[in-house]
């Protein structure tokens, strides 16, 4: 089994490259952050001729999440299911084949420290780090991926010295982030390659990408028992390439048989 998670900023702008992308790759399910869309604003039909169904929260121009799969698509939720009065559209739900159960989110931003954009971050970090407690009491095999807009350690940035402090990789965002790997959560990433650099998102300025000026802020968290059916996660770099690409690549999380 193959997942991919992608903030593909704008389903609009990108359907071409992204239905390209599956049809070449052919993950099992693609999680998708950024849509930029209201639900019924997504293009269904370009994924449905490739054999993808679609769970989809969306929201108009700002934030939205998509799972789009083959086979399996059931037991969908769209947000947190917390009760919380929240119009942001950062969280989609589904169990995909052999039982795996695949969140795809898109954590907020940040803005900056001290903002209420900052408060906003670490509060839905809270609420999230909730949610999965309870997905994790459900579903053994539990897979996380996304925009976490968090870069956990130093490997992950370019030049952890500019970056020290800032929104995205400051002591209470990383914090936030260890406390998920807490409860029972594995950095699928990490777990292969303990030492390894790969970046997933580039800034569009300052020749951010040919320069590999990145950071590692796209993430796939799993349960012990999916972690140990890992096999293979790596960065698709060729997808940042061409013309009008996304800002960040496609991670692919690729998963041993059940």
């Amino acid at each position: 089994m193959k997942i991919a998670t992608w903030n593909i900023n704008g389903i609009k702008a990108r359907a071409e490259r992204v239905t390209a992308w599956l049809a070449a790759t052919e993950p099992t399910a693609l999680g998708m952050q950024e849509i930029k869309s209201v639900e019924s604003g997504f293009p269904r039909e370009p994924f449905e001729a490739l054999g993808y169904r679609a769970a989809v929260l969306g929201q108009k121009g700002y934030n939205g999440v998509a799972i789009v799969a083959r086979g399996r698509l059931d037991e969908i939720e769209l947000g947190l299911g917390d009760g919380d009065d929240d119009p942001q559209a950062r969280l989609a739900a589904a169990t995909l084949d052999d039982g795996v159960r695949f969140v795809c989110l898109y954590a907020p931003n940040g803005g900056a420290l001290g903002s209420d954009a900052y408060a906003y971050k670490l509060r839905w970090f809270e609420r999230l780090a909730r949610y999965l407690e309870r997905a994790l009491a459900r579903h053994p095999l539990l897979c996380v991926c996304g925009d976490y807009n968090v870069a956990p350690g130093d490997r992950d940035v370019y030049d952890p010295e500019a970056f020290r402090g800032q929104v995205l990789c400051s002591d209470e965002e990383r914090a936030a982030y260890g406390r998920l790997v807490g409860l029972g959560l594995v950095d699928l990433y990490r777990q292969l390659h303990p030492d390894g650099v790969a970046y997933t998102w580039w800034d569009y300025r300052m020749l951010g990408f040919p320069k590999n000026h990145g950071l590692r802020i796209d993430h796939a968290l799993g349960s012990h028992a999916l972690a140990a059916r890992c096999r293979a996660v790596a960065v698709d770099r060729n997808a940042r390439k061409g013309k009008s690409p996304s800002d960040h690549a496609p991670l692919v999380v690729e998963l041993a048989a059940g």
